[in-house]
């Protein structure tokens, strides 16, 4: 006989909040390390008496917790190395930009300050609320797209559980101050995308199955058939896709890291919603509502 998923489905929405819960803590308390594309950060630009790679400016700007900032050759041609380099680091007061500078010259030979400036936010406030009012009509648009093609409660099953990995993964970010950049937008439009398709399989399954039920069969036991039979394709889908942000994670460079941590974290918690919440959720409101509906028929008559 196969896990029992939707009979202990309140353990799974126990597991939920014992995530959520202190990711909603951090946020409250200790907020977010935002990077310098919210932030704003302090630009420089250098002119150096030999080429240099970006790997070489990096492994300095690593020593002083810099290693995401953004690096730019100043060069005509597709070179790895040139002598005018731009940098784009978090606010740096004066002390902490003369400490790099001697430490450059130290490691890297001698080069010229061309400039030396205070630089404002890539994405500021009012892009920020801008992309969150995108995401949420676009929540609105799925609810309205779910109800079409299956029923509201699908819908907002669905909706609940994006919900559910976008908060997941605020959370481990504000837990782990890691940093938050413009990838990190990305992101979670990309988390939002692959968690819904996973969750649509399911509920498409449902509805198949539901027009198939047989008589002795219960909801939940044709919910838990439904779900195992999509297990193998989520199982193999998340793999793949785990197998391949793993590599983008390991191998992709200090500049990718946080982008592909939270893809993985995000992943990892969308198949997670697809299978243990989102179904769950839809059968406990559709139980609610036949006992309210069959307890409005009794008190008729």
């Amino acid at each position: 006989m196969k896990f029992d998923i939707i009979g202990k489905r309140y353990l799974w929405f126990a597991l939920s909040a014992l995530i959520i819960i202190p990711g909603l803590i951090s946020m409250v308390l200790r907020g977010f390390n935002l990077g310098i594309d919210f932030t704003g950060g302090t630009l420089l630009d250098l002119q150096f008496a030999r080429p240099v790679t970006v790997v070489e400016v990096r492994t300095v700007l690593d020593d002083y917790q810099l290693g995401n900032s953004t690096i730019q050759l100043a060069s005509t041609s597709q070179a790895e190395a040139a002598q005018n380099v731009f940098i784009r680091t978090r606010v740096l007061d004066d002390d902490e930009r003369r400490v790099v500078i001697e430490d450059m010259h130290k490691r890297l030979g001698d080069f010229e300050v061309q400039r030396v400036e205070k630089v404002g936010a890539v994405i500021g406030s009012e892009l920020t609320w801008q992309a969150i009012k995108a995401v949420l009509l676009a929540a609105f648009f799925m609810v309205l797209y779910l109800t079409y093609r299956f029923e509201f409660r699908f819908a907002v099953s669905g909706i609940l559980a994006i919900f559910h990995d976008v908060l997941v993964v605020l959370g481990v970010f504000s837990l782990l101050q890691k940093e938050i950049d413009s990838s990190f937008v990305a992101a979670i439009l990309t988390i939002v995308g692959y968690s819904i398709t996973d969750t649509v399989v399911i509920f498409d399954r449902i509805r198949e199955n539901l027009k198939m039920q047989r008589k002795n069969e219960s909801l939940q036991e044709l919910v838990n058939h439904s779900i195992w039979q999509t297990m193998t394709r989520s199982l193999y889908t998340i793999l793949t896709v785990l197998f391949a942000t793993a590599s983008l994670y390991f191998f992709g460079g200090e500049t990718t890291k946080n982008f592909s941590f939270a893809l993985l974290v995000g992943f990892i918690s969308g198949v997670y919603s697809s299978i243990f919440n989102a179904s769950p959720i839809w059968v406990t409101w559709k139980e609610y509502a036949d006992r309210k509906r069959l307890a409005g028929r009794a008190k008729a008559k």
